[in-house]
């Protein structure tokens, strides 16, 4: 964040100084709401978490090097104080274990003293913001945002999938005086949330990916997700820029939406910035032409999953905007690794076995994307591997559930996967199993088990030299152990 003093600080938030000797102190590092994380200079976000108050660590906190607490009550050191309102939060700051405000005030200040820095980089001239949402493949976006922006000058990204009431306007705060780009992802669980996050920091370029059924039990319907992906378009100023996915209909048409200037990208001859003669490799890495209206140029991904291609389309359309010529662009996004983990991190034992830990998290897109991915893989060059998918819940689809479980199920034994392992209880996983079975998957190709445990040693018994073995769930799961454990074991 710009340098502020506490006084400053106090005055943005509509907070008031307790035992603060100084008002005149300044905050010359982070916003921390880990005490473990605290250095000199920082200020401590006081939170209520679900074990444990951040209030309780503010002395630690301070002790370590922080400056002042950003807190809802004194807490006998150094702080600024917000009182949690009768009436409740202006936004929509819902935490499970607030149970008297204090977290929502807290957050509420959080997201003010990020608004007011971000305006001040922004009016300085110095920062270009730019917020990617979409119901999958946003966290590939922004790392490929970051790489691809990196020759132009610093960004600061989220550390991984940090999209939410806290990290967006904590990963805000990162941003300094030396830094040119703000990438930031936005996510929602309901109408209005996307909108509030860009209040926290107003973007210039938006970018939409898609609209699918990740948390269709929340939103109701695709239509109710678009026009929530829609708030960020329409958040874009006059002078802005919209990334729009030409390939999905409900995002194209959000270019109704915005005052901004519009950019489509994707697969379709109409696209401004568009891919063609699409390649894949036997590690399902994308080769191909990217083309800006009369321009190509050449690309070679690094990352997993044909899904990819769009994603490195989005970020492309964005560094052209922001002054990078096309070799350039080419280069980054050949060389651009995956960086967030537990999303298609493809690691490969001494013994052969490939590991696809996509754990972070799971939708039907994304499984679908996940499972093309391994099938090209397994079944690429001259001799093909035996392919495992094990499968956990895909959380939040409502009433879908069982529908898109089921569909789930039948897409593996089209795809023609080799070994299906449900992992876990209850109706949409058997429904998963149930639609491999009926598809005409049975016997031991396709196996519901009833925990990770049981999974791991099914695993261990069977799998084999070469094989190669996808995991993926909701992030609630936790199916990532069963990853880890691949890979740390030896035969």
């Amino acid at each position: 964040m710009i340098e502020m003093t506490l006084r400053e600080i106090a005055d943005v938030v509509g907070g008031t100084l307790h035992d603060c000797p100084d008002p005149e102190v300044t905050v010359t590092g982070a916003v921390e709401f880990d005490s473990r994380r605290i250095g000199s200079g920082d200020l401590f976000l006081a939170l209520p978490g679900e074990r444990t108050d951040g209030h309780d660590f503010a002395a630690k906190a301070v002790a370590a090097g922080a400056v002042a607490v950003l807190a809802a009550r004194p807490v006998g050191v150094p702080a600024i104080v917000v009182e949690p309102r009768s009436s409740g939060p202006s936004r929509a700051i819902a935490l499970a274990h607030d149970t008297d405000g204090s977290g929502a005030a807290v957050l509420e200040a959080l997201a003010k003293l990020a608004r007011a820095s971000v305006n001040r980089l922004v009016a300085a001239g110095a920062l270009t913001v730019i917020g990617v949402t979409g119901s999958s493949g946003k966290t590939s976006t922004k790392d490929l945002l970051a790489a691809v922006l990196a020759p132009l000058g610093p960004v600061v990204a989220p550390p991984g999938s940090f999209n939410n009431e806290i990290g967006h306007p904590w990963t805000a705060l990162r941003a300094n005086a030396e830094t040119r780009f703000l990438v930031l992802e936005l996510s929602a669980r309901g109408p209005g949330h996307i909108r509030a996050l860009t209040e926290i920091a107003p973007p210039s370029i938006g970018v939409v990916l898609n609209v699918g059924v990740a948390h269709l039990g929340e939103f109701g319907s695709r239509e109710v997700i678009a026009q929530t992906k829609g708030e960020l378009v329409e958040a874009l100023p006059s002078t802005g820029l919209a990334v729009l996915n030409a390939d999905d209909q409900l995002v194209s048409a959000m270019s109704a939406r915005t005052s901004a200037r519009v950019v489509q990208v994707g697969l379709s001859t109409g696209a401004d910035v568009r891919a063609s003669n699409v390649v894949m490799d036997d590690q399902a890495r994308a080769s191909f032409t990217l083309h800006q209206g009369e321009r190509t140029v050449e690309v070679s991904l690094a990352v997993h999953g044909e899904h990819q291609v769009g994603n490195a389309l989005a970020a492309a359309a964005v560094a052209l905007e922001c002054g990078a010529n096309l070799a350039t662009i080419a280069a980054a996004l050949s060389g651009a690794n995956a960086v967030s983990e537990r999303r298609m991190d493809v690691r490969t034992r001494p013994d052969g076995v490939t590991v696809i830990n996509d754990s972070y998290n799971a939708n039907p897109d994304s499984v679908r994307a996940a499972l093309k991915a391994l099938v090209t893989m397994s079944k690429s060059g001259a001799d093909s591997r035996r392919s495992w998918a094990v499968l956990g819940e895909m959380g939040e689809l409502g009433e879908e559930s069982v529908i898109e479980h089921d569909r789930i199920g039948r897409l593996v034994v089209r795809l023609d996967v080799d070994r299906l392992i449900v992992v876990g209880q209850g109706r949409p996983l058997r429904a998963l199993w149930q639609g491999a079975v009926q598809e005409g998957s049975w016997g031991e190709e396709s196996l519901l088990v009833p925990d990770i445990e049981s999974a791991i040693a099914l695993l261990d018994d069977e799998v084999e030299a070469g094989d190669i073995v996808l995991v993926k769930a909701s992030k609630s799961v936790g199916l990532w152990t069963v990853a880890e454990h691949l890979l740390e074991a030896t035969r």
